[in-house]
């Protein structure tokens, strides 16, 4: 019996996100890139732990389609790293592709530069890799971009659904050619892909999308001609044929660490997969370390003492790390007595690593919540006041609102 082939499965890095960061005097870096950087640290820890014999990372090392170079040395450090430890397989995600057609890709200078053991995947195409437990075959399918794929004057005179459903077809047929050659070799076989797949369930890499997303059907890459599917874009970890037979586990990775508060309640880690043909085992590895996001729900609308019962609240919860929002209910006559101050000191003591906002909202009148004059009214109240008025649910509302805050704090920074 051959031995497995250990391959590990990564995805969706985003270096550069800052969200509820501050800079570190130290590296002049925020530590939020840094929690970012630190998780990859601890991927690579034990996939030289566990000898690793292949690394497929499945799209999007960075936040931006240009970043900077202090995040791209940064990352660079971390793919030489992985590189001496085995072949590693890098996919374009939508996130790593040029702004422009004829610029060069975020991670094209590991192709330009022909690193050891680092290939590029910017085409749909199966090729094999060796490793120190033999070949593995590899197809790579990546952020499909409908100008490469759709001849212009193909779509000439069509809607943007019709476009879709055109590229999706397109996409199906590539896929269908690419698992009949991979099906021509006795080999392992891995498909790695950055797109969604229909049945995939989406979280906060939607507030970040660049492009518009067109989904791939999961009977397209749920082939048993495969071994295992590695998947890219989604931040959310799950397998998409979790107890079906026959077919391979098509996984997504998800991100390794919280973005936002969309994620705050979703594991994050990396994938480990032990590869055999029709004989795969994987599991998820989970980086308990990844920062903590915590919202804390408080209705004071009927409270006698509201500091002293959020107070309460606070010290029922571990908030050491953790980015800390606070949503509390309140009636104009509890308002008045609700020290915001004494709140903040208290999670300040709790070890609370950000405070993300504390939003307040105040039940009044359908007429004295949506008229008055808005003069005088901050933008987030503006804001707060207009989605009252479309009946925009409590958490919904508190979630558009904490989004709607970044905006605000850049624009007001000149940004």
């Amino acid at each position: 019996m051959p031995e497995p082939i250990r391959v590990l499965h990564f995805a969706d890095i985003h270096i550069g996100m800052e969200n509820y960061g501050k800079t570190d005097p130290n590296t002049g870096l925020s530590t939020r890139v840094t929690d970012f950087l630190r998780r990859m640290d601890e991927m690579i820890d034990y996939a030289r732990e566990h000898e690793v014999d292949l690394v497929i990372f499945a799209g999007d090392a960075f936040k931006t389609r240009s970043p900077n170079p202090t995040y791209q040395r940064e990352f660079a450090h971390r793919i030489r790293d992985l590189s001496r430890l085995a072949p590693v397989v890098l996919l374009v995600g939508n996130h790593d592709l040029p702004p422009t057609l004829l610029k060069a890709s975020s991670i094209e200078i590991y192709q330009t530069l022909d690193v050891p053991n680092v290939r590029v995947a910017n085409e749909f195409e199966v090729f094999t890799v060796e490793t120190r437990n033999g070949p593995v075959v590899i197809g790579t399918a990546p952020y499909p971009v409908r100008s490469r794929l759709l001849e212009d004057d193909s779509v000439a005179g069509m809607t943007i659904a019709q476009i879709d459903a055109l590229l999706q077809d397109q996409l199906t047929r590539i896929l269908e050619e690419m698992a009949a050659q991979a099906d021509q070799y006795d080999a392992p076989r891995l498909l790695t892909g950055h797109f969604t797949v229909s049945g995939a369930i989406v979280g906060s890499e939607r507030s970040i999308m660049l492009g518009r997303d067109i989904a791939v059907l999961l009977s397209s890459v749920a082939d048993p001609r495969w071994d295992y599917v590695a998947l890219g874009h989604v931040h959310k970890h799950q397998n998409l044929t979790h107890g079906r037979q026959a077919v391979p586990p098509v996984v997504y990775s998800g991100s390794m660490e919280r973005i936002d508060f969309g994620e705050e309640g979703d594991p994050k880690g990396f994938c480990w997969v032990e590869l055999g043909r029709q004989d795969t085992n994987w599991q998820f590895v989970q980086l308990e370390n990844a920062r903590p996001f915590v919202t804390l729900k408080a209705d004071l609308r009927q409270s006698t003492n509201p500091t002293e019962t959020v107070l309460k609240l606070i010290k029922k919860h571990r908030l050491t790390g953790a980015v800390v929002r606070l949503i509390v209910d309140l009636l104009p006559e509890t308002e008045i007595t609700f020290n915001e101050v004494v709140i903040k000191e208290e999670l300040r003591r709790a070890g609370v690593y950000q405070m993300a906002a504390v939003r307040k909202q105040i039940e009044q009148p359908t007429r004295a919540r949506l008229g008055g004059n808005p003069e005088g009214l901050t933008a987030p109240e503006l804001l707060d006041r207009y989605l009252l008025s479309k009946e925009i649910g409590a958490d919904r509302r508190a979630d558009l609102l904490d989004a709607a805050q970044v905006i605000f704090e850049k624009l007001q920074a000149g940004e």
